[in-house]
């Protein structure tokens, strides 16, 4: 077993301790989106997602029609202030080129600085950035912000974590993502060092057990697959699921004997979960083994922190985790004006 704390010591990880400025990155382009050239990892591509307005929708659900009313009572608006950011736990920071769309949607002016980049280690108690200009409207940003970044930054830890106990095996999500959060998410996986599966129903061709069962047989399936992109000249990756060593051993002989697009053999639920908490990969092996280097495989099913190392072992090229993005626990970050006050009240919390 994987000790999760030593997994999240600070020598697992780089430390960039310079500042990273990333201002005046999210320029639009002239199709409406926004370019990313200077993020330290760019989000995935997709052709109908809108970041801009993902992020004005969010803007908008806390707004409401009314506005911030206890800022308006509360805050001058001409009040000029800094604010930190605050790590309230050990982990992966993500959502900083995020962070930075948000308030410049909400203010220009706003100066942001940055001790980390994305990708980088935080620690409980530590300042890692920096947010300056009028006061009310960085209280106005701070919950959006905060939302994505906890959110991201805790996919991207437990991914880091994943991924190390992986290797070398690489870590997938899988699309079991928030909704409307598809592209987040998956950034998020990219940010801790996961590798994306396919974007959504698009992109990539996934012959899973409804499709099987539908089509008569795994062997139909795969042969309406590969003359379905024939007649549509599409070119894309075809994976194709399979439950039992039978199945694998189909599979392979369609791919031996036939011209076709198959490119993976999922392995689904092969990892065999034991009572004492340990899994038998056994059969995973075996897999591994018949299908010997002739295409990709992914293992799926009973992953978790505690296992995937040993599922890594078994010689698969790839680790699916829906858990990345479903189970997601938020690291806590804060945004505090006053910050020796927020961190005497973590301490006394054993926040920071």
């Amino acid at each position: 077993m994987i000790s999760v704390s030593r997994l999240l010591s600070p020598q697992f990880y780089a430390i960039q301790r310079s500042v990273v400025k990333m201002s005046a990155f999210a320029t639009q382009t002239a199709g409406g989106g926004v370019s990313h050239s200077s993020m330290a990892i760019k989000p995935p591509s997709h052709p109908t997602y809108d970041l801009k307005a993902v992020i004005e929708l969010a803007l908008a659900e806390d707004a409401g029609d009314t506005g911030d009313v206890t800022c308006m009572a509360t805050i001058p608006f001409d009040m000029e202030v800094e604010a930190y950011f605050l790590a309230k736990e050990n982990g992966i920071v993500a959502g900083i080129a995020l962070a930075e769309m948000i308030f410049e949607q909400v203010d220009s002016s706003l100066k942001v600085e940055w001790m980390r980049k994305d990708g980088d280690y935080v620690h409980k108690g530590l300042k890692f950035g920096k947010v300056s200009g009028n006061a009310h409207k960085i209280v106005v940003a701070e919950r959006v912000v905060l939302n994505f970044m906890q959110r991201m930054s805790g996919i991207a830890t437990l991914t880091k974590l994943m991924a190390d106990a992986a290797y070398p095996a690489r870590i997938l999500e899988t699309r079991k993502t928030a909704p409307g959060l598809r592209l987040v998410d998956k950034w998020a996986v990219l940010i801790g060092g996961g590798k994306n599966h396919r974007m959504g129903l698009f992109d990539m061709v996934m012959i899973k057990d409804n499709h099987i069962s539908a089509a008569g047989g795994i062997l139909n399936a795969i042969r309406s697959v590969d003359e379905y992109l024939k007649l549509k000249n599409l070119e894309m990756d075809v994976e194709v699921e399979t439950r039992t060593l039978e199945e694998v051993k189909e599979v392979l002989e369609y791919v031996s004997g036939s011209k076709t697009r198959v490119t993976r053999i999922m392995l689904d639920n092969m990892v065999v979960p034991l009572e004492n908490g340990d899994v038998d990969v056994t059969m995973l092996k075996e897999a591994v083994e018949l299908i010997n280097g002739r295409v990709e495989t992914e293992a799926s099913g009973n992953v978790t922190i505690e296992t995937v190392h040993k599922i890594g072992q078994s010689g698969v090229t790839f680790i699916s985790s829906g858990a990345l993005t479903h189970s997601v626990k938020a690291l806590d970050i804060s945004l505090k004006i006053d910050t020796e006050l927020a961190l005497e009240v973590g301490r006394r919390t054993k926040r920071a």
